[in-house]
């Protein structure tokens, strides 16, 4: 019964990682030698995403502007007993559903944006 060697534990290393655990990313060429068609794919994704964002804001100022005239033509009798439930409908129903389409809108042509972009 000779003494056995015990195994020697081995610490395997990689490349040295920066904040959570992320590689470090890669710096751009120091030359200047950026490709020029990465730059304006980036600008016109930019122009894309800017026009698509404001024309989701348009849409809902459209839609959710006439809310504060719709709210001044409904009848309100006596405020002594509360809000009607037709104000409460108006302010608490009408303004969900616009909100989702223009979302679900931009976010759509967000998508196709960046598909647009890169793909070419």
């Amino acid at each position: 019964m000779g003494a056995e060697s015990v195994p020697r534990r081995e610490v395997v290393t990689g490349q040295p990682r920066t904040g959570r655990g992320r590689p470090p990313r890669p710096r751009p060429p120091a030359t200047g030698s950026a490709a020029p068609a990465d730059d304006t794919a980036v600008t016109a994704l930019m122009r894309r995403q800017l026009r698509a964002a404001l024309t989701a804001t348009a849409l809902l100022v459209v839609s959710l502007g006439p809310l504060p005239v719709l709210l001044r033509l409904l009848p309100v009798t006596d405020t002594r007993q509360g809000v009607p439930l037709a104000v409460w409908l108006v302010l608490g129903v009408a303004p969900y559903p616009a909100l989702l389409c223009a979302g679900a809108w931009y976010v759509r042509r967000a998508e196709r944006n960046e598909g647009d972009v890169t793909a070419r």
